[in-house]
């Protein structure tokens, strides 16, 4: 695969794994620093958006469910505030974490930049792991 085809592959696991949809984007990164190991900063980035664009769609769908919702998150969120979302990265936890916060209304770019900078460490880690 090309290194733009794996690049847009990349960008687009990034994005549906940190949606509702299942799906693990670690994977992808890992292949295509395997791949194309010179494309490391360019696919850090690339799946860092992708995945933090993913997670800004659970915190709008969060935005638009009714008041009345109890949400699963929601207590670490309030306590916590965005940099809860540091924590988006993890399984099972994450997505809750960021439709807590868009239920919450919080600021959409703080939380935004703490679900960055948590995906960016995660993916740091598994670019270090692939050499």
């Amino acid at each position: 695969m090309s290194e733009a085809a794996s690049l847009w592959a990349l960008f687009t696991a990034s994005f549906l794994a940190a949606t509702l949809l299942p799906g693990g984007s670690e994977a992808a990164l890992f292949a295509v620093l395997k791949l194309h190991p010179q494309q490391m900063w360019p696919a850090l980035a690339i799946a860092t958006i992708g995945n933090t664009l993913g997670g800004m769609t659970s915190y709008l769908i969060g935005r638009i469910l009714p008041q009345a919702k109890s949400l699963k998150g929601l207590d670490t969120v309030q306590r916590w505030g965005s940099p809860a979302l540091l924590l988006a990265w993890v399984p099972v936890v994450g997505d809750p974490l960021c439709v807590a916060a868009g239920w919450l209304r919080m600021n959409a770019w703080l939380a935004a930049l703490f679900m960055a900078i948590g995906k960016l460490a995660r993916y740091a880690l598994i670019a270090a792991a692939a050499g």
